[in-house]
């Protein structure tokens, strides 16, 4: 039987020295920024307060609600559905066709206060070996009732949005057991309405369900 061996992550937080003070400013630099960047502003709050659920606005609807106080528009940067896209590359030609159609159909370009400007950022991820190696269901159910919330992520999200793979690591591999059910109800889950403990709480059920108890 194939072997899942869980990894880990750690991040280091990047400033990428791009600032914007209007929204042409955001739209010019989303358009340029490393991908990096986009995930980073898109996962910032889902990293940071994994206890919340749904997730805060990502920092591109915040900045826009709050400090250019432009709801409507913010509300459409929000309303984003992150977790039916397969690239990034595809997230930030959604952001870039929202932001152009608002300023090309509006006659208000405010400014943020100084010292209010949205400074664009991102994150160097490291990948770490953990010692958990799960060689079964039973064995993945119980390591991942203990292995950490970043673990968790990195396996969720990252393998799916940021490495571009077709789907998240645990779907993978159920997949290649063979246990397609398993795999197809994983990877319909939308992780983005969970907290990061009732999505490892929804897995776990899910794999007792399919003959783990």
């Amino acid at each position: 039987m194939h072997e899942f061996l869980f990894n880990t992550k750690v991040d280091q937080t990047i400033l990428l020295g791009r600032k914007a003070r209007i929204l042409s400013e955001l739209l010019t630099h989303i358009q340029t920024v490393p991908e990096s960047s986009i995930y980073f502003h898109t996962h910032k709050y889902l990293r940071q307060h994994h206890f919340l659920s749904p997730e805060p606005p990502n920092d591109f609807a915040y900045w826009i609600t709050e400090v250019l106080n432009e709801p409507v528009l913010g509300e459409r940067i929000s309303s984003v559905d992150i977790v039916q896209f397969r690239t990034l590359e595809e997230l930030r030609k959604t952001f870039v066709d929202i932001l152009q159609s608002h300023i090309e159909g509006s006659e208000r370009f405010p400014s943020a206060p100084l010292g209010q400007e949205f400074h664009f950022m991102a994150s160097r991820t490291y990948v770490l070996r953990t010692p958990y190696i799960a060689h079964s269901l039973e064995e993945f159910k119980e390591i991942l009732k203990c292995v950490s919330i970043n673990s968790l992520y990195y396996h969720i999200f990252e393998a799916k949005l940021r490495l571009e793979n077709k789907e998240n690591d645990f779907s993978k591999w159920f997949r290649d057991l063979g246990i397609i059910q398993l795999a197809d109800q994983v990877e319909r889950l939308d992780p983005y309405t969970y907290t990061l403990e009732g999505l490892r709480n929804k897995i776990i059920r899910l794999v007792e369900d399919n003959g783990t108890h």
